[in-house]
């Protein structure tokens, strides 16, 4: 597979799967102790990255839980927030500035803070209270927050395949290899495709308007400077969808939750507006050892693993290192 390091990809998710342990004694210790509320703060991708899980929690429990901007949670404040929360916060490099400020506000408020980084000697390690370390460069951050949310629905009531799930979810780094392997050839040919289109129309919906919007604006947009629009699949139909035209790159992220229906309505007018419809579906990788009921849950990293595929040949073929960039972390703002 092209620029692909297979070693590397099954220890990183594995050094995901194994800190199930310390997530459910985390999550345990806070159930006991009781908490009144959960925020998932990020910043970016790992904002985008928080969105299932609310989406996961708003369909599945009481437990007020809300995917935040750490920028705007400083600047606007939460009236909710206070010392019976909980915020998590995720960074590959640990780095990530609005993220370290958020920490600070929270910990002002007497939150008790989490984070999920690769690097124990990062700002953000050092300063939540309690810090749940991967190998280096581990990314998404799906399987932890899986694994996390998991449990503490579980221990509430909310999610009864719980130990299931997870014990079939030890071996995701060997399923999402299979994804990444059987993916190659659609990537390559999407790539090859597109290498010369400059302007892409994604849709997604459910636990997957997170990664679509993530996607449009941290790979396409940030990795690669070209021009997007990002649609929630049960919006469509409310504005964007008057800039389809003939020849309109159109990129559909299609899972396996209850909000399926929404993007088969979109992909089914989509094609009979253009000639240029792709549909990336969960559906057409096995996830061998995966239970049915759970499939949906994995959405997201599905895609990441597929999509993943995506950008390295995008990278190839339009010459554009997905390192490059002109102003983030570039330049001062």
């Amino acid at each position: 597979m092209l620029r692909f390091n297979e070693p590397e990809f099954l220890s990183q998710m594995a050094s995901a799967v194994a800190l199930r342990p310390q997530i459910e004694e985390l999550v345990d210790r806070l159930v006991d102790e009781g908490f009144d509320n959960l925020y998932l703060v990020g910043a970016g991708g790992t904002y985008a990255q928080m969105w299932p899980y609310e989406h996961l929690a708003r369909r599945s429990s009481t437990l007020p839980v809300r995917a935040a901007i750490a920028a705007e949670l400083i600047a606007s404040g939460d009236a909710s927030l206070g010392s019976r929360s909980v915020a998590i916060f995720t960074s590959v490099s640990g780095t990530t500035d609005d993220s370290i400020r958020a920490i600070d506000y929270c910990k002002s408020k007497g939150v008790y803070t989490i984070g999920f980084t690769g690097y124990a000697d990062s700002p953000i390690a050092q300063k939540v209270d309690v810090a749940l370390i991967s190998e280096p460069k581990t990314w998404p951050f799906d399987m932890q927050m899986l694994l996390f949310m998991g449990r503490l629905l579980s221990r509430r009531g909310e999610f009864d395949g719980y130990e299931k799930f997870a014990d079939e979810f030890a071996n995701a780094p060997q399923v999402f290899l299979e994804v990444a392997k059987q993916a190659e050839p659609v990537a390559e040919a999407f790539a090859e495709a597109h290498k010369d289109t400059d302007y892409h129309f994604l849709v997604g919906g459910g636990n997957l308007w997170g990664f679509t919007y993530l996607y449009s604006m941290c790979i396409l947009e940030e990795m690669q400077w070209l021009r997007t629009t990002r649609v929630h699949s049960a919006e469509f139909f409310h504005g964007s969808l008057e800039l389809l035209e003939e020849d309109t790159s159109v990129i559909i992220f299609q899972g396996e939750d209850e909000t399926r229906a929404l993007t088969d309505r979109v992909e089914a007018f989509a094609k009979r507006i253009s000639k240029d419809v792709t549909v990336f579906d969960t559906r057409d990788y096995p996830l061998t050892g995966i239970s049915p009921e759970f499939r949906g849950l994995l959405a997201p990293i599905v895609l990441d693993t597929v999509m993943g595929r995506v950008s390295k040949h995008l990278e190839r073929v339009r010459d554009h290192s997905l390192d490059l960039r002109r102003y983030y972390r570039v330049m001062d703002y």
